[in-house]
């Protein structure tokens, strides 16, 4: 039996009314891969139902070749959140998430600004207005983010708090690739050439980490590392590298003892990949 989809918020609210217990929500824009079927099987495993969402959001695209380009596999997506145990797919048209005369916005003010929001105008504007939406829309007990995008999933947790939002954000470790490349929908969109060189980011992100594990604590010399390291890739262009605190996102000069966030954004090609490890190594439960 196919896993149930809805493409009308009618239709998801008649099936979320026969829910009974705990809904844990699974958001997801498609092009599935295992890092989102981790959030499934973890969400899956806390709750009585899962409600998983097919969404590609247009409102958190800047540019729109980069919109148009984004992967679309509608029907491998439901027979994988199928074989993962999902009650519910959500799977709306723009549409239906924005008709006609749409006005209201949620917007995250000083975390939206650095890195992403530096390089991607308007783009968590999209994002807290979209999940908002889902959360009333699904009224979920728990959402399941993966930590590979640390920013949203620190602007999402500042708005459920802000917004008193009766749920829980559970973030999930990143998947990552035998190689260390973190799982994405745009890697598909690497050459072999190119994906064969994507792995620097990690290879960066270890430098850093392993620095910081010999007692390196000059934020300067962390991020004088991982240029270093993307240098030399020559097919690596860098947007940005950060050391920031891992809750405001602020940039450090000096790290404490406090959880720090080693991120960084590099254009391999025409993809723009992210990725990030946490100082000292921990998840954000």
């Amino acid at each position: 039996m196919a896993v149930e989809t809805a493409e009308t918020i009618e239709t998801l609210r008649a099936a979320r009314q026969q829910m009974s217990g705990s809904v844990g929500l699974v958001p997801t824009m498609g092009a599935l891969h295992e890092g989102h079927l981790a959030l499934v099987q973890q969400a899956r495993s806390e709750n009585d139902h899962v409600i998983a969402t097919i969404f590609v959001n247009p409102t958190q695209f800047n540019d729109a070749a980069d919109f148009a380009a984004y992967p679309h596999d509608l029907a491998h997506d439901l027979e994988l959140f199928e074989r993962g145990g999902v009650d519910l797919v959500f799977a709306p048209m723009p549409d239906v998430m924005y008709p006609s005369g749409y006005q209201t916005y949620v917007t995250v003010e000083q975390m939206t600004q650095p890195l992403e929001g530096a390089h991607r105008p308007g783009h968590f504007r999209g994002v807290t207005t979209v999940v908002a939406k889902l959360f009333n829309l699904t009224q979920p007990h728990r959402a399941y983010f993966g930590q590979k995008d640390a920013q949203q999933v620190a602007v999402i947790q500042r708005m459920v708090d802000d917004m008193n939002f009766p749920l829980a954000v559970v973030v999930c470790p990143t998947v990552r690739e035998p190689d260390g490349l973190a799982m994405s929908s745009r890697n598909r969109n690497l050459t072999r050439a190119q994906r064969q060189a994507a792995p620097v980011l990690y290879q960066a992100l270890m430098a850093a980490q392993a620095a910081y594990q010999r007692g390196e604590r000059s934020s300067k010399i962390l991020r004088r590392l991982m240029r270093d390291v993307l240098a030399q890739e020559p097919l690596a262009d860098v947007d940005y590298v950060s050391v920031a605190d891992a809750r405001s996102l602020e940039e450090l000069t000096q790290l404490t003892d406090q959880p720090v966030l080693v991120s960084l954004a590099v254009r391999i090609g025409q993809t723009r990949l992210i990725d990030n490890v946490l100082l000292p190594a921990q998840s954000y439960a």
